[in-house]
């Protein structure tokens, strides 16, 4: 419950009731989602069960799974399962930077996304799963379509920390590779790597027939930055600590930040890859229903 009130805000989710993630172009899923399917009939493989919700086909009800526990199960199998959206959430150590015009670090930001996505993921029965990284893979939750799937997802972000180095080249090759069936991967990072490699293994994803959505989180002090006294400037992810006066560097680091991010987004043009940047200031509700609203009038 904890979790449910720290990444999940009831009245936020209620204004965004009528929203919801549709994919640019149909990959694999299952018409009890909001997607069609590529595929015609069904597989002999069981994947899972799922509560049975109005409109689905009564043919593939568990009756033995009735018997028992006196609830409507639908049976899933490996290719019925919906569309997929894997949630990719950056831990590294300087997603933990918060400065004092915003309310929540990066990491917390992003986990607010993350939780508010998959709970729409899921209302709208398709399947979500999450991955947690930095330089190296911590955690991969494997998707689902189960209404308690939220309840683990939760419970992981909960016990997720930032505190390493990232890695973003290698990590997503292995994880384009590690997601064998194709869908719709939500990257939500600050980005600080190398792009060259970073937009190498993004490339890696649209090769696999992946759908990629980056997420570019930001506190508005890297965005802005604000400052003016003499200070001390304390360096994540190995990076040395510099006491220096910011009035001298400012227009230099906006210069050298701005060519940062032209470069990310030009490398996200190239791969066809959506760029969404959102500041840790701005209000949630509003982020997540612009983001929304742009992509369902996409998809018609």
């Amino acid at each position: 419950m904890e979790a449910n009130r720290k990444y999940l805000d009831p009245r936020m989710l209620a204004k965004l009731e009528g929203l919801e993630l549709r994919a640019k172009r149909v990959i694999e899923g299952y018409v009890a989602g909001l997607h069609r399917s590529p595929y015609q009939g069904f597989s002999v493989e069981f994947a899972e069960h799922r509560e049975y919700a109005p409109g689905d086909d009564l043919r593939y009800l568990d009756w033995k799974v009735f018997g028992r526990t006196d609830k409507y199960y639908l049976k899933q199998y490996e290719e019925e399962t919906n569309l997929i959206t894997y949630l990719l959430l950056d831990t590294s150590e300087s997603m933990h930077y918060k400065s004092d015009a915003a309310a929540l670090s990066k990491l917390e930001y992003a986990k607010c996304v993350a939780a508010s996505l998959a709970y729409l993921v899921l209302r709208q029965q398709d399947s979500v799963g999450m991955v947690a990284f930095d330089d190296q893979v911590r955690s991969v939750i494997r998707q689902s379509s189960s209404p308690s799937h939220l309840k683990q997802l939760l419970h992981v972000m909960e016990q997720t920390s930032a505190q390493r180095k990232t890695d973003t080249g290698p990590i997503f090759h292995d994880l384009a590779e590690r997601l064998k069936k194709r869908g719709i991967c939500i990257i939500l990072s600050d980005l600080f790597d190398d792009v060259d490699h970073m937009m190498t293994g993004l490339k890696h994803f649209r090769h696999r027939r992946h759908e990629v959505i980056l997420f570019h989180i930001l506190d508005p002090a890297e965005l802005d930055f604000p400052f003016r006294q003499t200070a001390k400037f304390v360096g994540l992810e190995e990076l040395p600590e510099v006491v220096t006066d910011p009035r001298s560097l400012r227009k230099a680091y906006l210069e050298e930040f701005n060519r940062f991010v032209n470069s990310v987004k030009r490398g996200c043009r190239a791969n066809n890859v959506e760029y969404v940047q959102i500041r840790t200031d701005e209000s949630l509700e509003v982020a997540l229903s612009a983001f929304l609203s742009r992509r369902m009038m996409r998809a018609g």
